[in-house]
């Protein structure tokens, strides 16, 4: 055989003529192969041309060779031959699995396997149809990830809120004890470390709450690039001598509406994790433009909606990441760097900062290719919030007065009663039933 399919001849009837327009017009691909079942698969007889479009193969290149060397996966040729032996009664198989093209990129593809009869009922040859569903697998999986995402958000959120009121009791008794002590208490030493580790606890539960998007935000309008030029100075020298910093914002970038303390951490976590994939030599870029997305740009879930962004972007030339490093990137206390070296809730921050203020992150990365963290966030054509210049100064907080204190939780409730006892106030607690139970309030 030398065709991709079988031409009529000048007597063929005109039925057969259309069978064969019908068969070399499929958009599905197909293939035509002997019945008898080798040690690699079916003996292709013929090919149509969407097969070859599939495969990357030329019709030549396929004919008389056997079909597994388009299947990824033996197990494909162990189900077919599985069913081959209830020939000639067998209904068709249908089956997903993975076909390696001729360039060695994998796609996914839905399958049929059914059999050619004569006019006895006696198999002649069997079909094999390959419909390229690798856009809707993406699809499929994007979306299951989504949903993974935000279920792990809300019971992160949920327990990093009430964990983050236990932490508030712990801090809170170890400043009552503390003050109450004295500097030169003989365990004033240990007070310390408790208050630091509850601090440093404090910062995780943050991060928490920023992925479950459960933080309070507290959004300005304000430009990007004017936060990315604030910190060249000391992301230089985080990055040390080792690494080189390339900066690249455009001129015309508009205004975001964030909470600006927030996009900062979202901006260091990114530019840090850049680093600690570079060795030495490495290189970082940071750029910001203008873009917009259409409407048949939006297809997944967890794409940006049509509309006006800033693209705040970071890249670095480092280590990358594979597709399963990809899959979990964003959930909490997952991390690739060693033991003690990342708690993991960087880019879970990451992730929740983002989203809470209305963007969405793109990752694009390849193993040993480096990695693109690409930010989206709506752009606004408000002006800029005026910036105070100097910082009102502490109220003192010692006083003679009664408070009404309003806390739904016992324990903060006392914790808070004892900090204002020993600056001087009075307290008395409020008889009432929350309006949100899950926030507290002072």
């Amino acid at each position: 055989m030398s065709t991709a399919s079988p031409t009529p001849s000048a007597s063929a009837t005109p039925g057969a003529t259309v069978l064969s327009r019908v068969y070399k017009g499929l958009t599905e691909g197909v293939i035509i192969a002997d019945p008898d079942f080798g040690p690699k698969g079916l003996r292709i007889e013929h090919i149509n041309p969407a097969l070859a479009e599939i495969s990357g193969y030329r019709a030549a290149e396929l004919l008389g060779q056997p079909h597994g060397l388009l299947h990824n996966e033996r197990k494909d040729l162990t189900i077919m031959r599985r069913w081959m032996k209830g020939l000639p009664a067998a209904a068709p198989l249908t089956h997903e699995g993975y076909l390696r093209r001729k360039d060695g990129n994998l796609i996914f593809v839905a399958w049929t396997l059914s059999s050619l009869t004569d006019a006895k009922g006696e198999v002649t040859q069997l079909m094999i149809t390959y419909r390229d569903i690798t856009a809707n697998r993406q699809l499929r999986e994007a979306l299951v990830h989504s949903q993974r995402l935000d279920a792990v958000g809300r019971l992160a959120g949920g327990v990093a809120h009430d964990f983050n009121n236990l932490l508030s009791i712990i801090n809170g008794y170890t400043e009552i004890l503390h003050h109450r002590l004295g500097e030169d208490s003989a365990v004033s030493k240990e007070l310390l470390e408790i208050h630091q580790a509850g601090r440093r606890a404090s910062v995780l539960v943050h991060q928490l709450l920023a992925f479950g998007r459960r933080q309070t935000m507290d959004p300005r309008v304000i430009e990007p690039n004017r936060l990315v030029r604030e910190h060249v100075d000391i992301l230089s020298r985080l990055l040390g001598d080792h690494r080189s910093l390339e900066i690249d914002l455009a001129e015309d970038t508009g205004n975001v509406h964030v909470d600006p303390t927030q996009l900062q951490q979202v901006f260091l976590n990114l530019v840090l994790n850049a680093r600690d994939a570079t060795r030495e030599g490495g290189r970082i870029s940071v750029s910001t433009r203008n873009t917009v997305v259409t409407p048949d740009q939006h297809r997944r879930s967890n794409d940006p909606k049509p509309g006006d962004y800033v693209l705040l972007s970071v890249s670095d030339n480092g280590c990358g990441m594979n597709a399963e490093t990809r899959k979990t990137l964003f959930e909490p206390f997952f991390t690739t760097k060693s033991e003690g070296k990342g708690t993991g809730l960087g880019l879970a921050l990451v992730y929740g900062v983002v989203t809470q203020s209305g963007g969405y992150v793109r990752v694009d990365s390849e193993l040993g290719q480096g990695s693109t963290f690409a930010i989206y966030l709506p752009r606004t054509k408000e002006p800029i919030d005026p910036v105070h210049g100097k910082l009102a100064p502490l109220p003192v907080t010692g006083g003679r007065e009664t408070l009404l204190i309003i806390e739904p939780d016992d324990a903060v409730r006392k914790m808070l009663e004892g900090i204002l006892a020993a600056d001087g106030w009075r307290s008395s607690p409020a008889v009432a039933a929350p309006l949100q139970p899950s926030k507290s309030n002072v």
